[in-house]
């Protein structure tokens, strides 16, 4: 109760209407399987659209396991996904690596510069980020060289365009003298290679310039009138799957060497940035051998000048003492300043198995090592995301045939159903083997029951994007882009059956109606070619032995019902558990049960046919008050899809009466 003390006028705000349920989405999907690249632990990305995935997860090349290669399937799962009409999907990259946890970087691709500039110096080490043969990339970096930043004022020298710890090159140019015509042909350094950072000291408002052992005023330089301001390019080509060459490159940025300074290279490329989207998409990490107290600036200096020449190389310092004339120096001073260095023994190692589908809670490793991270791997991954409704693992079935992976698919197959089971509110769309026939499909489907899964069959024939002919690709990618556009277009409580694929040009094996009579009284779900429709996808149940259950847009319409309703009276908990709640409950849900009855999501010619609900001394024991608990009784008449439209027609004639 609000206080009232003084004498006066008191406003308050109070609401006399009951709280809004707003329905939830329906149409997110997570898939999970494994990708050329990407992370494989952590919480899982938002995808909005198939580039988003290569940019993660790499393109639709094949993946190379050590027991073969084999179609990227979770990549063209994806494409299908967005093709047939879906919006938002999250992804849980899995690799098996077969390895030890005693070494989890075994697939991972690395590169050392092996002291490129002096054997004195350390290496320095680029390391992918993620394990998979896409990892074996290419990088090349490019030292960026600026204009003299060197200018005299009425106040003394000063340095612009030149950010505190840049590196410069410092020196005296040198002019052609034979003939004397002023031109400079060169540079000679202030000392060594004439390395050095530019660092602004704010007590005595100057630039000064250090070596690693000295900061030496800009004033005080006796003969220097040239800072050159130094930075490197960075750019990466992903490996072509066939080991043909490398894809188109993509320049990730410029940046400075030195950790105190702006756009570091070593915090962009750090084992693990700050900013996540550096983590998806910087594909690599940079590995340096710092050893300095952060606090000692001349050893961090010192660090950093040695750090650049190694990445840089002998060459590219020498080439600041030039300045190209003809076109055959300009690319002999371009080449010096590039360093191409090639990655590898990164693999795409093992074909997945059911435990990797799984997740792993203890025993996972990867690269990053956090703690925190690493028990989202696989399933348990997407069950951080409650946005999910749709669960896919595209292509786990693809090798039923071989006897030697029968027990991984039948794991796998079992995983995912259970997944959506544990989790309540989603639906697993399953995938049937490929090259099978009815008895094969009808043998695959009785493996088991459950009202959280829906299979399909047979698998999906389209274009192959990267190549001229026919691609096979399994069904769930196709069914779960269906459903997000069945949700959007029409909505949940319509059965997701009846639409076109529009991927595809075929079906493995183009099914009569005879053969779906025997399917899909089983739960089978049949893709249908009808002359002048086109391909479509006609079926929509599940794989339910309970009658109650089995369509799938009533299982997943009561879904709907049930985490809207959970999500949307959060607001009860701890409220006082009397008849003033439980009349504001029931008015919430029964204004949200009156709108779905209007749109035609529930069965009745009014509102007390469609629904009832009940919160009130007859749901609630003296015991259930007692325990804090309200107890809200709910009934739903839902729509049912017309799975069989009859017509019964009789001969009429004009005497005949009704």
């Amino acid at each position: 109760m609000p206080e009232y003390l003084a004498p006066g006028v008191y406003v308050e705000e109070t609401s006399f209407r009951s709280k809004s349920l707003e329905g939830v989405s329906t149409s997110t999907a997570g898939f999970v399987g494994p990708a050329r690249y990407g992370p494989v632990s952590g919480e899982p990305e938002l995808l909005t659209s198939f580039a988003d995935f290569e940019r993660i997860y790499g393109g639709l090349e094949d993946l190379v396991f050590t027991t073969g290669r084999q179609p990227n399937y979770l990549a063209h799962a994806v494409r299908a996904f967005y093709e047939e009409g879906g919006r938002r999907l999250y992804v849980s990259r899995i690799f098996d690596d077969g390895e030890s946890s005693a070494a989890p970087d075994a697939n991972y691709g690395h590169v050392d510069t092996a002291a490129a500039y002096s054997p004195a110096l350390p290496s320095v080490t680029l390391h992918a980020r993620f394990p998979g043969a896409a990892g074996n990339m290419r990088v090349t970096l490019t030292l960026q060289v600026g204009s003299n930043a060197l200018t005299t004022g009425t106040t003394g020298r000063t340095l612009t365009r030149v950010g505190s710890y840049d590196l410069v090159h410092v020196g005296q140019p040198v002019e052609e003298d034979s003939p004397p015509t002023g031109r400079i042909i060169g540079y000679t350094p202030l000392q060594a290679d004439g390395l050095m950072l530019a660092v602004w000291n704010s007590v005595a408002q100057r630039w000064e310039l250090q070596d690693g052992t000295t900061a030496t005023a800009l004033d005080a330089l006796a003969g220097t009138e040239h800072v050159r301001p130094l930075s490197v390019v960075v750019e990466v080509e992903q490996p072509e799957v066939n080991g043909a060459g490398f894809q188109q490159p993509e320049q990730l940025g410029e940046f400075g060497f030195d950790l105190r300074g702006r756009a570091a290279l070593e915090t962009t490329f750090a084992r693990d940035p700050d900013i996540r989207l550096d983590f998806l998409t910087v594909p690599f990490a940079l590995e340096t051998p710092r050893i300095a107290d952060e606090d000692d600036d001349d050893a961090q200096t010192a660090e950093t000048l040695d750090i650049a020449r190694e990445l840089l190389g002998a060459a590219a310092v020498d080439s600041l003492l030039e300045v190209p004339v003809t076109s055959a120096d300009r690319q002999r001073v371009l080449t010096a300043r590039r360093q191409m260095l090639v990655l590898s023994g990164g693999s795409d190692g093992n074909l997945p198995s059911a435990h990797s589908y799984e997740g792993n809670e203890s025993d996972f490793h990867d690269y990053v090592n956090d703690p925190l991270q690493e028990p989202k791997n696989g399933l348990l991954a997407l069950e951080s995301v409650e946005d999910i409704s749709i669960v896919a693992a595209p292509g786990y079935s693809a090798v039923y045939l071989s006897e030697d992976d029968q027990d991984r698919v039948l794991a796998t197959h079992g995983a995912v159903i259970s997944h959506c089971e544990r989790m309540k509110y989603r639906i697993a769309v399953l995938d049937s083997p490929p090259n099978q026939l009815v008895s094969g499909a009808l043998g695959f489907r009785n493996l088991r029951s459950s009202k959280y899964g829906a299979i399909y069959y047979p698998w999906v024939v389209v274009a192959n994007p990267q190549a001229s002919g026919r691609l096979k690709l399994p069904p769930s990618g196709f069914v779960a882009g269906i459903y997000a556009r069945n949700d959007i277009e029409r909505a949940v409580y319509k059965a997701p059956a009846n639409e076109v694929v529009r991927l595809a040009i075929d079906f493995e094996q183009r099914l009569n109606k005879a053969q779906q009579e025997a399917l899909n009284p089983n739960g089978v779900n049949c893709f249908r070619f009808f002359e002048g429709r086109g391909y479509l996808l006609w079926g929509a149940r599940t794989i339910s032995d309970d009658p109650e259950w089995k369509y799938v847009n009533l299982r997943r319409y009561f879904a709907y019902l049930e985490r809207t309703i959970d999500v949307g009276t959060q607001w009860v908990v701890f409220e006082p558990n009397g008849p003033q709640l439980w009349d504001n409950v029931r008015r919430t849900v029964e204004d949200f049960l009156y709108n779905e009855w209007r749109q035609g999501a529930l069965l009745g010619s009014k509102p007390e046919e469609a629904y009832f609900v009940r919160c009130d001394r007859s749901t609630m024991t003296p015991n259930d008050l007692d325990n804090g608990r309200l107890v809200c009784l709910i009934g739903v008449s839902p729509v049912r899809p017309a799975e069989f439209v009859i017509f019964r027609i009789g001969q009429w004639t004009a005497t005949a009466t009704a």
